[in-house]
This record gives C-alpha cells, sequence and structure tokens, in this order.
C-alpha cells in the first residue's frame, strides 16, 4: 500500500533491478520517480532514441550483442559517415543514408540499399534478402566482415 504525499500523490517503495538501475544511471538507496499510468494508457507513448546507442539499449538483452557488433562494424567501415537515428532505425549518413540496421524478434536487418544487395548477391546466399534488405538471424554468428564490406 502506497503512502500520500503532500500533493495527494501516492509514494510506493519499489525495487528496481540491477540491470535498469545501471541503465538509468542510479545505485541502490537512490530515489526514482515513476508515473504509473492507467492500463489503457500504459504503452501508447513510444519510445523514440535520438542515438544510436539509446536505441540499442531500449532492445532486448540478445539484440543488443548484435546491434553493438553490427554498430561497431560499419563504425569502422565508414568511420566519416554521422551516426543518426532515421525511420527509427539507426542509421549512418554521408549526404544520404548510407546503410541502416535494426534489431526484430528473432534477426538483425540490414539495410544497405538495393544495389548492395545485387553486389553481393554470392555472399548473401545463406541469408534472407529483399530488394534493399538482408536478415541476419540471431541463432547464427554475424558475418562482420562481410557486414563492413558492405558498408
Amino acid at each position: 500500500m502506497g503512502v500520500k504525499n503532500e500533493d495527494s500523490s501516492v509514494c510506493y517503495i519499489l525495487g528496481i533491478r540491477k540491470d535498469i538501475r545501471e541503465k538509468i544511471g542510479k545505485q541502490p538507496g537512490d530515489t526514482v520517480t515513476v508515473t504509473i499510468k492507467e492500463a489503457q494508457e500504459a504503452g501508447k507513448e513510444k519510445i523514440s532514441p535520438t542515438a544510436i546507442e539509446d536505441y540499442i539499449c531500449i532492445q532486448p538483452e540478445k539484440a543488443q550483442t548484435y546491434l553493438r557488433q553490427v554498430n561497431e562494424t560499419i563504425r569502422g567501415a565508414i568511420p566519416e559517415a554521422a551516426e543518426k537515428i532515421s525511420w527509427q532505425m539507426p542509421t549512418y549518413w554521408k549526404k544520404r543514408n548510407l546503410i541502416q540496421f535494426a534489431a526484430f524478434k528473432k534477426h538483425i536487418g540490414l539495410y544497405p540499399g538495393p544495389k548492395a544487395i545485387e553486389v553481393f548477391s554470392d555472399h548473401l546466399k545463406a541469408y534472407k534478402t529483399s530488394k534493399g534488405a538482408i536478415q541476419f538471424p540471431y541463432d547464427q554468428p554475424l558475418p562482420l566482415e562481410l557486414i563492413a564490406q558492405i558498408a
């Protein structure tokens, strides 16, 4: 049961998991203010990350490792490109979108564009592809060297 504050809000003491505390920069014993929404309102607000690391941090843990590997590989391949979020995906930009990637339930999607899919088609036979996208399943190691070449 909560305790009413002077402003009529209710205060609850809750435990916060260590991984969540670390992500929000809090230590045990720190005060964290949380707004609890009604069930019908919960989930309506969508988190819109503004940086690639923010995007990675809000993904499931399983995806975070893959996303960080893809991000570091692309950053190493095209260090002159600007990093941003476009179409709600991590994007490398240099006067235009060069390459994007995103996390999905069963795979990482890489979006280098149709020309790259065509050029690297012989190397992509083990992966599901479409006109401008490649799917790298979580149950397979990432082909980081290939991703660097594509970038």
